[in-house]
């Protein structure tokens, strides 16, 4: 934890120019407060993307499935049947759920829930609403709201203003579990979204790696403030993954960092050139971890489907085609829809090819890091 604080924090404190200048923050609070959340403006995507690309699943919350091989951002087996209670109206099993995950400290689990949870509300709003008027006090209630709030923010034109509206929000989420560290990886998506300054998303990058030092989604969550602040600055943010991974156990998601930054290097097509070897080595740290992952489960599938990727770009088709033949039959939205409208195509048509089935897939190999990418989504 501390080394990775020691490369972060000069970098956000650092005079180096940024390309997407960081204006218009607002009232700044002391973090924790309920201040904390009020900055204001907005904020850059690139290719990174908006907070909910961990898979949102479809249009209900339920997977999408092809020739009843392939499931597309499936829910695992602990919140399927609670995706099918709130299609009934019935909201306690969620609430079980995230119980249970601050219960035993499960804080990765948490955090995927509470993003699917908050999908699921956005296309069934009714029975997220019984819940909240309910328990209104839930701290699993108050996390999905604010989730939801900056989702729905998220994809406004008028976000600068909705952002602001929701500060509130995450602050109460904030204050429903103190050992939390989901609300400050929302803080987090806030602040960038918000294009706050660097010493305030220093404070609550502070408080989020305090509850959880190796929490995957607070070090993607500040990858991405570090991408929107420095378009371009891919050795920075692979300097950033590197430490982070380097710190965290064999088996933390957080060894899955670097692959990340060079999918954000490799879909750019900004910034000066990485080397080779950097690249590599942060795959194999990828693929060493993906060996430590239950095979063909919902839970790692996300990791893999962006490791096929990366790998594929790097022309290792061979590795490639392994990490698919891991995933089983669970693919994500997530990354192959930064490339296509049509991602669950995408990935079909990707494992065909390296099957050998038919053509070439359908990335092509690395020639420098630059490539078509589609305006990230929501």
């Amino acid at each position: 934890m501390v080394g990775t604080m020691a490369l972060l924090l000069p970098f956000l404190r650092s005079g180096r120019p940024a390309k997407t200048a960081a204006r218009g923050a607002g009232a700044v609070g002391a973090a924790g407060t309920s201040g904390a959340f009020g900055a204001s403006g907005l904020g850059t995507s690139g290719a990174f993307g908006a907070p909910g690309d961990f898979g949102a699943s479809g249009a209900f919350g339920v997977p999408d499935v092809v020739d009843g091989d392939v499931l597309l951002d499936a829910p695992d087996a602990r919140l399927g049947p609670v995706l099918v209670a709130a299609a009934r109206g019935e909201h306690a099993p969620a609430a079980a759920l995230l119980a249970a995950t601050a219960d035993h400290a499960e804080w990765e689990h948490r955090d995927r829930y509470v993003r699917r949870l908050a999908a699921f509300a956005r296309c069934r709003p009714e029975w997220f609403r019984t819940w909240s008027a309910t328990a209104p006090d839930d701290p699993g209630a108050l996390l999905v709201g604010a989730q939801l709030a900056v989702d729905r923010a998220w994809d406004s034109p008028a976000r600068a203003e909705l952002l602001r509206q929701v500060s509130p929000l995450i602050t109460a989420a904030a204050g429903g579990d103190h050992l939390d560290p989901v609300p400050w990886r929302l803080a987090l998506d806030h602040a960038r979204g918000a294009r706050a300054g660097h010493r305030y998303f220093e404070e609550l990058w502070e408080a989020a790696v305090r509850r959880a030092p190796h929490h995957y989604g607070c070090h993607v969550a500040a990858l991405r403030y570090l991408a929107a602040s420095w378009h371009g600055a891919h050795r920075e943010c692979l300097d950033f993954a590197e430490r982070a991974a380097q710190d965290a156990p064999a088996d933390a998601l957080v060894q899955a960092l670097p692959v990340r930054a060079v999918f954000a290097y490799l879909t750019d097509g900004c910034g000066p050139e990485v080397p080779r070897a950097r690249l590599d080595a942060a795959a194999d740290r990828a693929v060493a971890l993906s060996a430590r992952l239950p095979v063909a489960d919902p839970w790692p599938a996300q990791i893999r489907n962006l490791l096929a990727y990366v790998l594929l770009r790097l022309a290792r088709r061979a590795e490639a085609l392994e990490q698919l033949r891991l995933t089983g039959p669970y693919a994500t939205s997530f990354p192959w829809e930064r490339v296509s409208e049509d991602p669950l195509g995408h990935f079909l048509r990707v494992r065909e090819a390296l099957r050998g089935a038919s053509g070439e897939p359908g990335e092509r190999p690395l020639r420098g890091h630059g490539g078509p990418v589609r305006s990230p989504g929501h």
